[in-house]
């Protein structure tokens, strides 16, 4: 991290992929976290990138991701984009030497993810991926649950859960999320 980060004690971010995510979810997340603070971001159309960027406040956007990789004024990265993006903007973003939290899934097979590891392993830089489910309350009574031995030794997990198709699902309109190339274990 440059030395302006070291004396203001934040972390400027840049976010790759201005998606729905990060509209509801992530992005307050970060705008609302101490010691952060989101500077750029980027989205390969150019106009929905400065959209966003003027609805956060946030002074600057991008249409390409190196452009935001090596901006100087960005110490971390953080993308919300399709799995089959997150091996190689990881790589840049460990290239560059820069923090980086990766949006769920790390990537779509295991040799993928453990490329991504091992380089930010090597060059000792932190790397996150948002798995935030395990923060929500009902899996912190789980876990609370398990570590107190209330509920015994678990020896058998059994669990369903169902939704009804989407909508956009249903349609036949481009989806990224069912496309095998794109997202190759589907919506999970």
């Amino acid at each position: 991290m440059s030395t302006d980060t070291k004396i203001n004690n934040k972390i400027r971010w840049g976010i790759i992929g201005c998606g729905n995510v990060t509209e509801v979810k992530s992005g307050p997340a970060y705008k609302n976290t101490e010691g952060f603070e989101i500077v750029a971001v980027m989205r390969r159309n150019e106009a929905k990138a400065k959209n966003y960027a003027e609805r956060h406040q946030i002074k600057k956007y991008y249409s390409e991701a190196h452009a935001l990789i090596n901006d100087n004024e960005v110490d971390a990265i953080y993308f919300a984009t399709p799995p089959d993006s997150h091996k190689y903007y990881a790589l840049k973003v460990a290239e560059a030497g820069k923090i980086c939290c990766i949006e769920k899934p790390m990537t779509s097979s295991y040799i993928n993810s453990l490329t991504i590891y091992e380089a930010f392993k090597e060059k000792n830089i932190p790397l996150f991926i948002a798995y935030y489910r395990r923060s929500l309350t009902r899996f912190k009574k789980i876990k609370k649950w398990l570590n107190e031995n209330h509920i015994g030794d678990v020896r058998h997990i059994n669990w369903t859960l169902t939704k009804p198709v989407s909508n956009l699902d249903k349609s036949d309109a481009y989806n990224w999320r069912t496309d095998a190339k794109v997202a190759p274990r589907g919506v999970f």
